[in-house]
C-alpha cells in the first residue's frame, strides 16, 4: 500500500457518463489524485470538452462515445478503452437517466419503463461484465485487485413515487452490488454503491428551478444546501484507492442527511 492511500497514481479508472455532473466531478477528483481516466459519453463534443478539462491535471485522459445500453458497443469500447490505457484498476457506472414525469404509475407505460431500466440497470450490467473479465483475468494472472462503483439514488431506498421505474432500476443496483461483492471479493475486487441526494445537475434542473419543490425539500436537507457534483470527488477517489481495499458490500449516501431527517 502506497505511503498516501488515497494516491491513485498508476491507476487506471472508467467513469461512464463521466462528462457532466456527478460524473464529472468524481472524474476530476480521481484525476487530481493523480489517476489516468477514461469516460463514456453519448454527446461526443462534451466528452471532448470534459476530456480537455481532465487533462489539465497532468494525467492520460480518454473519452468515448458509448450507449451502455448496448451491450456491443459496450463491448468494444471497453476493447477501446483497455487498448489505449492497458489496463482498468476501476469502474464507476454513472450513466443514467430519470424518469420521465408522470402523474402516476399508472401512466408509465413499458416504452417508459423499459427506456429507464435498459441505461440504469442493463447499462451497469454490460458495463460491470466487460470489466470485470478484464480484472479476474488480470487477477487469475497474478494482478488482483479492483474497484466497482454504481451511482444508484435515495429512491432506491425511499418511497419514490410517480417514479417506480426510476427507483426499480437503482434499487436493482443495490441488490446487484451486494451480490458482485461476495462473489468477486476472491479476486481483490470490491463492489459499493453511493447514493446521491438531491443534486444540481442537469439531471435535476427542472425539479430544483421548482419554486413550489424547492420551498419543500429544500428545508429538509440538514445542511442547508443542494449538493454540488464536486461533493462526491472525496468519495470517488476513496472507493478507487487503496483505502477501501476492505470496504465492500455498501450503500453510501451522499445526501446532506437528506435521508435521516
Amino acid at each position: 500500500m502506497s505511503k498516501n492511500m488515497f494516491d491513485l497514481t498508476g491507476k487506471v479508472v472508467l467513469i461512464t457518463g463521466g462528462n457532466g455532473g456527478i460524473g464529472f466531478g468524481m472524474a476530476e477528483a480521481i484525476a487530481r489524485a493523480g489517476a489516468d481516466v477514461a469516460i463514456w459519453g453519448t454527446n461526443q463534443a462534451k466528452t471532448d470538452a470534459a476530456v480537455e478539462k481532465l487533462a489539465a491535471h497532468g494525467g492520460k485522459v480518454a473519452g468515448f462515445a458509448c450507449n451502455v445500453a448496448d451491450q456491443g458497443d459496450v463491448d468494444d469500447k471497453m476493447v477501446a478503452t483497455l487498448g489505449h490505457f492497458g489496463r482498468l484498476d476501476g469502474c464507476i457506472a454513472n450513466a443514467g437517466v430519470s424518469g420521465r414525469g408522470a402523474r402516476s404509475f399508472l401512466d408509465i407505460d413499458y416504452a417508459e419503463w423499459r427506456r429507464v431500466l435498459d441505461v440504469n440497470l442493463d447499462g451497469v450490467y454490460f458495463t460491470y461484465q466487460a470489466a470485470l473479465r478484464h480484472m479476474v483475468a488480470r487477477a487469475e494472472g497474478g494482478d488482483p485487485g479492483g474497484r466497482l462503483a454504481c451511482v444508484s439514488s435515495l429512491a432506491s431506498v425511499s418511497g419514490a413515487a410517480r417514479s417506480e421505474h426510476y427507483a426499480a432500476s437503482k434499487g436493482a443496483l443495490n441488490a446487484m452490488t451486494f451480490a458482485l461483492a461476495v462473489e468477486f471479493a476472491r479476486y481483490g475486487i470490491t463492489a459499493n454503491a453511493i447514493l446521491p441526494g438531491w443534486i444540481a445537475t442537469d439531471m435535476t434542473e427542472n425539479a430544483i428551478g421548482n419554486e413550489k419543490f424547492a420551498q419543500n425539500v429544500a428545508p429538509r436537507i440538514p445542511t442547508r444546501r443542494w449538493g454540488e457534483p464536486a461533493d462526491f470527488g472525496g468519495i470517488a477517489t476513496y472507493l478507487m484507492s487503496d483505502a477501501s481495499a476492505y470496504h465492500t458490500g455498501q450503500l453510501l449516501q451522499v445526501d446532506g442527511g437528506y435521508l435521516r431527517y
